[in-house]
């Protein structure tokens, strides 16, 4: 077998293992601590069709200004945001202050 022959294979062999792979993304949901249930519950539906679909879920609570004194309120809405999804998925990490920010990340459920 001549060396051209054997690349053409090996590029053909790596094209097919491509195709067949899932690259998880990570989509992100942004909330402030005095988010409404209403808009709660509506991007709760999009997280859950984001966890379906094999995706994580990224869901960020936005402090600005006087904000900081409500990082309770911010945690609480994480977790509810967590039970309501806890069906299709689980909390990869908890939710943690970065600066102005609360983070938690949702992973989806095997």
């Amino acid at each position: 077998m001549d060396f051209g022959k054997f690349l053409f294979e090996k590029k053909k062999k790596e094209k097919e293992a491509k195709k067949k792979q899932h690259v998880i993304q990570i989509k992100e949901l942004r909330f402030r601590p005095h988010t409404d249930d209403h808009d709660l519950n509506f991007k709760t539906r999009h997280a859950r069709e984001f966890l379906e679909s094999g995706d994580k879920v990224k869901a960020t609570v936005q402090f600005r200004g006087r904000d900081m004194m409500y990082s309770e309120k911010g945690e609480e809405l994480l977790s509810r945001l967590a039970s309501n999804l806890e069906d299709v998925g689980k909390i990869e990490t908890q939710p943690t202050i970065e600066g102005r920010r609360m983070i938690m990340i949702l992973a989806p459920a095997k």
